[in-house]
């Protein structure tokens, strides 16, 4: 039996050039910082990595190198392709390059329903059989809210593929129940209360900036069923969502410690002066945040 997926992943995020390519070794080397230093799991080109902005030649660049590292059972990797065929191009790619787990959103743009959805997830996996997915619940980006039916519907028809889901909408994760079937937050605000419902953990953006603080909460769970830090993550996390983007807010505040960060694909661009300033001050009131981040 496949191991069940479980634990804190970052949301990865997808470092530029200045050319707005994609800078694969700063790219890897942000990701081998949580996965190295903190014990936390990556999934790449989701929402908070760009996918959708980042070409198909560049993802298949990025997993050729992705695969020369030590890491694989901790890697999720999203196609983010509103083209089924582009998907299965990647997942192909993918599979062939060693990566086996996947989050995968609903198409977005046109109009779904539980039967669209359940064909597109049928065709992927028809195509790449030894897929594992995890389902990318998201009704903000892709307009489609999973119901608990179409949800057990492709868990009983694809048991060894559908193994889990990333519930960001937040209509299943604290109801939903299925055997060997991870239901991941996108949230750390409800990452304890994820763990204590039985949940797997989570995948979050804002991982990226708070992951040591994230596995903390959740190994706290784990060994006494409780943790201390909850209440600090949540607010780091609040933090982040008042800014009123998520990515563009990690970018920002990355790039204070390394430029790089500052390139960023249309439409997304930097927070406003005033909203990384009040950013910052939140940061550093809760201890999260101190001058060492933030380069001369």
């Amino acid at each position: 039996m496949s191991k069940i997926l479980s634990g804190v992943y970052a949301a990865s995020m997808s470092v530029l050039k200045a050319d707005l390519s994609l800078d694969i070794e700063e790219t890897l080397r942000h990701a081998k910082k949580n996965l190295d230093d903190n014990g936390v799991g990556s999934a790449f080109f989701g929402s908070t990595g760009c996918g959708q902005l980042i070409s198909i030649s560049e993802k298949k660049e990025f997993l050729n190198a992705l695969s020369k590292t030590s890491f694989k059972e901790k890697i999720l990797i999203g196609p983010s392709c509103n083209s089924l065929n582009d998907s299965i191009n990647i997942m192909q790619h993918s599979i062939k390059k060693g990566f086996q787990n996947f989050l995968i959103m609903n198409v977005a743009y046109y109009k779904n329903d539980d039967n669209g959805v359940y064909n597109f997830y049928a065709n992927i996996i028809k195509s790449v059989p030894e897929a594992r997915i995890v389902l990318y619940n998201f009704s903000k980006l892709s307009g489609y809210v999973f119901t608990p039916e179409v949800t057990r519907r492709l868990i009983k028809d694809f048991p060894k593929n559908i193994v889990g889901m990333k519930d960001s909408t937040g209509n299943l994760w604290d109801n939903f129940k299925a055997e060997n079937f991870s239901m991941f937050v996108g949230s750390e605000k409800k990452l304890l209360d994820n763990l204590e419902a039985g949940g797997a953990g989570c995948i979050s953006a804002t991982t990226n900036f708070s992951s040591s603080l994230a596995r903390k909460v959740y190994d706290d769970f784990k060994n006494k069923g409780s943790s201390s830090e909850s209440d600090k993550l949540k607010a780091i996390r609040t933090a982040f969502d008042e800014t009123g983007n998520l990515i563009t807010a990690l970018h920002t505040l990355k790039s204070l410690e390394n430029k790089a960060y500052a390139n960023l694909l249309p439409p997304l661009e930097l927070l406003s002066k005033s909203k990384k300033e009040e950013l910052v001050k939140k940061l550093k009131k809760l201890g999260a945040l101190t001058d060492k981040n933030i380069a001369a």
